[in-house]
């Protein structure tokens, strides 16, 4: 007869019941559970020779369908055996850590039973976690077809720890180490990424497709902490969808934008991403983007055709007339992008694996109509997407999953040590080649934000004004001090009152001798205000001495346009001109931006003219307030100009007009 008994991780094993391991791993046929050996048709537990679990963990398995559960113990985040999974999820990170089980599939066959199990294990009362491949889809409709998968290390279709309820953390574990990446190189070079553009376009015109999304991968060497990298990742683009997973051979680093599915209860929401932009350097350019994106013809056509898809989809599991487009056309704004999405919802009744039946893969990764543009990408790309473009979640009690559009996703093979990062666009009749190209270079700017040589980590730093407060008469432009403040809070979304910055304000000058004092308002990411003063000191005796800084700025560095905490671009320009009072600074093209502490105003012409911001420069409180009454104007100025006008001066809202000379 069948043995039933206890097994190791707290699973019981039937002699012939399909349902009693549905909540862990699933069952075809009847087996025989011995110590030491497996039985050909069924489920066993070998047990290992006794040592530290995380050198060789116990293993559960059926020998027909490499479905298999791993049982871990404890160990450090990072320990390989011990697998870990991370979400952000509502402005907090869940934190799975030792799995009860850890379920597989291999092949398409196995897909939608390791799948309800998993979800089986969420009407226990636990937790499942994990991700379902973009090769998985032929598993839910034979008809989508995809490139095969190496077989070298090859990828579960489907993957997901059981668990028990998640710690929620405000913040992220930090990690232990460190890790290095080479530089990626795209594994489609640009003329083949072109190429296959113009032959998609020849499937438009036939009429054999609508869309096709068609991507490519970039690889890396890579050594190190994964976790590391992953948060470097999402620094740079964090969001509701972030997510982590490691095994032990693999870690999946997620910085995905875009949600394919949420459920929570009978309310199921998609949120397709469609339409991409570059972020702009100021609050003022982001919104010129943001309206640029919202009214582009493309672009809308683009987002529309993937709504209906979705709407489709969705279709087959909802309650009859539930299906609703809740919001049309949306921006959102990620650390180095812009992106449009749309929200559709409806209510159901069906479980997470009949909601992957009817909508996976997300339109958005594949095109219109589904089939057939599944046919076209397996032809034209050159390998297979894995994790890519598939989706990560996680399932909880209580009818609640999220799991995202795996976007922004990188896979670091943790025996190979490489790293595998996806990238593409959707491609429509319309589209431009060699536009579609550089969209796939913006998408990738996080990812080499993250990962380049010497990056260092993100800069933490505070928004900053300096403002002058006077006996008698307060503080100086503050209205326009809280403005910029405003503006630089929503670019960075940092939460910022201008109410709360007046109270704190007043509060502080309700404390201060009748002095002149240079007052500093900072407010943190968390959004905290503080306040800190000093006694304004006599000026300076004759002019500034300015000498030209030894090297030049980049204009594209997003911290010369706000005024932070994070100075080193200022202090390693003060450091190389030891002696002078100040250093004149300049972009790339030899165009003069501001000084340290200031901006620049020259006497040309017998006009006063100082650098447009787009040269690279903060735009001071003065400066705009002495623009607004005509007393200046803008202009590009050179090193040249510098040394042939009449008169220089240093500006700022404390000092006002500060006469300088060039002097180095």
């Amino acid at each position: 007869m069948p043995r039933s008994g206890p097994i190791p991780c707290g699973l019981r094993m039937g002699s012939s019941s399909r349902s009693s391991l549905r909540s862990f791993v699933f069952a075809r046929s009847t087996g025989i559970v011995s110590q030491g050996h497996v039985s050909p048709t069924g489920y066993a537990i070998r047990p290992f020779p006794k040592r530290r679990i995380r050198d060789k963990p116990d293993v559960l398995w059926h020998t027909g369908c490499h479905a298999q559960a791993q049982i871990l113990g404890c160990g450090a985040l990072m320990d390989r055996h011990v697998h870990i999974a991370l979400f952000r999820f509502r402005d907090r990170w869940l934190i799975f850590r030792r799995p009860m089980a850890v379920l597989t599939a291999s092949s398409c066959a196995d897909v939608p039973d390791v799948l309800e199990a998993a979800a089986s294990a969420t009407r226990s009362g636990r937790w499942a976690a994990g991700w379902v491949a973009y090769e998985a889809a032929p598993a839910f409709d034979p008809a989508l077809m995809v490139r095969s998968v190496d077989g070298r290390r090859r990828l579960p279709l489907v993957w997901f720890g059981i668990y028990n309820r998640p710690v929620e953390a405000s913040v992220p574990p930090q990690p232990s180490g460190r890790f290095q990446a080479g530089p990626w190189r795209p594994a489609t070079s640009r003329a083949r990424y072109i190429r296959a553009v113009c032959a998609i376009r020849e499937l438009l015109a036939a009429g054999d497709t609508y869309q096709v999304n068609y991507t490519t991968r970039l690889r890396t060497g890579f050594r190190g902490d994964p976790y590391a990298f992953f948060l470097r990742l999402v620094a740079g683009q964090m969001s509701d969808q972030c997510a982590f997973i490691l095994t032990d051979t693999r870690a999946v680093c997620s910085a995905s934008p875009e949600l394919f599915i949420e459920l929570e209860g009978a309310r199921l929401m998609s949120r397709p991403m469609k339409g991409t932009a570059p972020r702009g350097l100021t609050w003022q350019q982001d919104v010129e983007h943001a309206a640029s994106l919202r009214l582009s013809e493309k672009n809308r056509a683009e987002n529309v055709m993937i709504v209906d898809m979705i709407r489709n989809d969705m279709g087959r599991v909802a309650e009859p007339g539930t299906v609703k487009v809740a919001r049309l056309f949306d921006i959102e704004r990620y650390r180095t992008v812009l992106q449009m999405t749309s929200t559709v919802e409806c209510r159901t009744r069906a479980p997470v694996p009949e909601i992957f039946k009817a909508m996976f893969p997300c339109a958005s990764v594949t095109g219109a109509p589904k089939v057939k543009t599944m046919q076209i990408i397996s032809e034209l790309e050159t390998s297979a997407r894995g994790i890519y473009t598939g989706s990560v979640g996680f399932m909880a009690p209580g009818r609640m999953a999220r799991f995202n559009v795996a976007i922004r996703t990188a896979v670091v093979d943790l025996v190979g040590g490489r790293a595998e990062y996806g990238v593409g666009g959707g491609i429509v009749w319309d589209s431009d080649a060699e536009e579609e190209y550089r969209e796939c270079l913006i998408k990738a700017r996080v990812l080499h934000a993250s990962t380049a040589p010497g990056t260092p980590e993100p800069p933490r730093f505070e928004l900053l004004e300096t403002i002058l407060w006077r006996p008698g008469r307060g503080y100086y432009l503050l209205e326009s001090h809280l403005r910029r403040m405003r503006d630089s809070a929503l670019y960075f979304q940092m939460t910022f009152s201008a109410e709360k910055a007046r109270l704190s304000l007043k509060r502080a000058a309700s404390r201060w001798r009748r002095r002149a004092r240079r007052v500093r308002l900072l407010l943190d990411a968390a959004g905290r205000l503080r306040v800190e003063s000093a006694v304004l000191s006599q000026p300076q005796h004759g002019p500034w001495r300015l000498a030209p800084a030894a090297e030049p700025v980049n204009a594209a560095d997003v911290f010369l346009y706000h005024k932070t905490t994070n100075r080193g671009v200022y202090e390693r320009a003060a450091r190389g001109r030891p002696g002078f009072d100040d250093v004149v600074l300049y972009n790339e093209r030899g165009e003069i931006t501001e000084t340290t502490i200031g901006n620049i105003v020259a006497e040309l012409n017998g006009r006063l003219l100082t650098p447009p911001v787009r040269c690279g420069l903060l735009a001071g409180v003065y400066r705009g307030h002495l623009i607004r009454k005509g007393i200046i104007g803008e202009e590009a100025l050179t090193l040249e100009d510098l040394k042939r006008a009449r008169k220089l001066w240093v500006i700022n809202s404390v000092r006002k007009w500060m006469p300088a000379e060039l002097a180095g």
